[in-house]
């Protein structure tokens, strides 16, 4: 591509001009801060200014964060900050800072943070690194995302394990019953979600992983929904591992995410990838025979290579932004949201179909639904027409819609949605 000097100084003029927005809400962010004081979700004059932090367009009404929650300025300036500094100044490695950051946010230790790109990522270290064998099998949900199946359908494929299935009930303990029928005495995983992308449920991962240990299983948890929705404590937990990602509910950079595996069970999973970091350095490629050197003793023997340092500098001021206002603040206040959602589509009866538990331990801040006369994709397509942004879900046929809300939505974002729905159930 030819360089266009007219079109650089374009650019620059525009973000130049974007620049002094963002330092405006950079500054409006630091307002935000509440000292650990719990602050009343319902306060809407709080939480319209935490609106103000993100770049969000008017002009769409954004209900699809379980697919990506969009960053706030103070992330995507700490970003180009750090992508600048290293371009202008030939800085590398920022990023040594982000697993101890992600680790206590989620109640964890240092050694127990791999970095990934995404939750898919996280999912396949810890599907191919356990050791199973032909006839093994692997407990999923029917609401998986294709990135918690597919890579245990590989192993379907290539080893011959074999999986089994529960859906999910509409209580918590009869969710674990279900998973408790299904395992004998050739079961060695428990491999689900933490929250099911499909309907948002939250299911009881402390009891579900405590069943497993009791059992002598693993267990394998796909988190792209806890962190930054739940207050996290993995170590309360009790799982093996947990797949996460920082683009979702923490409102960090796209393409960022993490993996932890319990400090006992690193030995347990395997790593297959190799790169600068997996190992103590103590090899020799000029010996013979050829000098291995010991899998580091941390989540880093999991990732090697470059590292795109500017993006970890903003998963870390993702962290700091959510900290400002408190992780429990933002809990409380989406799964208020979420319970506000509930209540307007149950207002609907028997022409709408709510998917999600309504048991209070059961469901936060993501709902499905299905309108009883109206195609699924019909009424997507009508929310686009309509500049709302929610998600079709046709995982495993269950031909429904998904509405998810963060600290960016209010009541007025919901009723839109209603009176959208009015006009079709």
């Amino acid at each position: 591509m030819s360089y266009n000097r007219r079109s650089f100084i374009k650019s620059a003029t525009a973000l130049a001009a974007l620049s002094l927005t963002e330092l405006q809400a950079i500054a409006a962010a630091k307002e935000l801060k509440t000292d650990g004081k719990i602050i009343d979700e319902h306060d809407e004059a709080y939480w319209h200014n935490v609106r103000q932090s993100f770049p969000l367009t008017k002009d769409w009404t954004y209900l699809n964060n379980g697919t990506f929650g969009p960053s706030p300025y103070p992330v995507i300036e700490a970003v180009h900050v750090a992508m600048m500094d290293a371009d202008r100044e030939g800085n590398y490695g920022s990023y040594d800072s982000t697993p101890g950051k992600i680790a206590k946010f989620v109640g964890a230790n240092d050694n127990e943070i791999t970095l990934t790109h995404n939750v898919t990522e996280g999912i396949n270290i810890a599907c191919w690194g356990v050791p199973l064998k032909k006839g093994d099998e692997v407990i999923l949900t029917t609401h998986e995302h294709i990135g918690n199946c597919s890579p245990w359908m590989s192993r379907q494929k290539l080893h011959g394990i074999v999986i089994r299935k529960y859906t999910p009930a509409p209580t918590a303990a009869e969710t674990l019953e279900r998973i408790a029928a299904l395992i004998n005495k050739r079961t060695r995983v428990i491999a689900t979600p933490h929250i099911p992308c499909t309907q948002g449920q939250v299911l009881p991962i402390k009891e579900i992983c405590q069943l497993a240990k009791d059992k002598g299983l693993f267990s394998l948890i796909d988190g792209a929904h806890g962190a930054g929705m739940l207050e996290l404590d993995l170590h309360d937990l009790g799982c093996d591992t947990y797949a996460s990602c920082s683009h979702k509910w923490m409102l960090g950079p796209k393409g960022t995410g993490f993996l932890y595996v319990k400090d006992s069970f690193r030995d347990t999973v395997q790593t297959y990838y190799g790169g600068a970091g997996i190992d103590d350095g103590k090899w020799d490629l000029m010996s013979d025979p050829v000098k291995t050197g010991n899998y580091a003793p941390s989540g880093h023997r999991y990732f090697g290579g470059t590292q795109a340092n500017a993006l970890y500098t903003g998963v870390n001021a993702s962290i700091d932004f959510i900290e400002n206002i408190g992780i429990k603040n933002i809990h409380n206040r989406i799964k208020s949201l979420g319970k506000y959602t509930q209540d307007r589509l149950l207002e609907f009866g028997d022409k709408i179909e709510l998917i999600t538990p309504t048991e209070e331990r059961s469901r936060c801040a993501v709902n499905g639904f299905r309108i009883k006369n109206m195609d699924y994709q019909k009424f997507f397509e009508k929310c686009v027409e309509s500049k709302i942004r929610i998600r079709s879900v046709a995982e495993c046929g269950l031909n429904s819609l998904r509405v998810s809300t963060h600290i960016y939505n209010n009541h007025a974002d919901v009723d839109k949605l209603m009176e959208l729905l009015k006009k079709y159930a």
